[in-house]
């Protein structure tokens, strides 16, 4: 059984699967005028979107990392965190604060999940 990517470019891939395992490469947000909120929602919908195009959904994440550009925006991510993640399946998860690639990014999310 092979390595199959998806979205691959020069520099990386967006989804690795291996032995069904789903890798994401960290998710950040396009739109950099909204605040934490906003770019929550729309990482989150990148996960989802990927997700289910590798054949998986939030129910089945194994993992996820949430890098913020400062924790204090802790409280505002999780707001919109609680309203999506999976009810009685919320994964393990690790939140930090990191400098991000991009200043006007305020947050990257990395998840691992189960191919269903």
């Amino acid at each position: 059984m092979g390595i199959q990517r998806l979205h691959v470019g020069h520099r990386l891939s967006e989804v690795a699967i291996f032995n069904k395992v789903i890798y994401l490469a960290g998710q950040i947000p396009e739109d950099v005028s909204q605040g934490i909120t906003g770019q929550t929602r729309e990482v989150l919908g990148h996960v989802d979107r990927l997700l289910a195009e590798a054949g998986s959904d939030k129910k089945h994440i194994l993992s996820c990392q949430i890098f913020l550009s400062d924790i204090s925006l802790i409280n505002e991510m999780n707001q919109v965190w609680d309203v999506w993640v999976a009810p009685e399946n919320s994964p393990p998860r690790a939140t930090v604060e990191a400098k991000l690639a991009n200043p006007e990014w305020l947050i990257e999310i990395v998840v691992t999940a189960a191919q269903i």
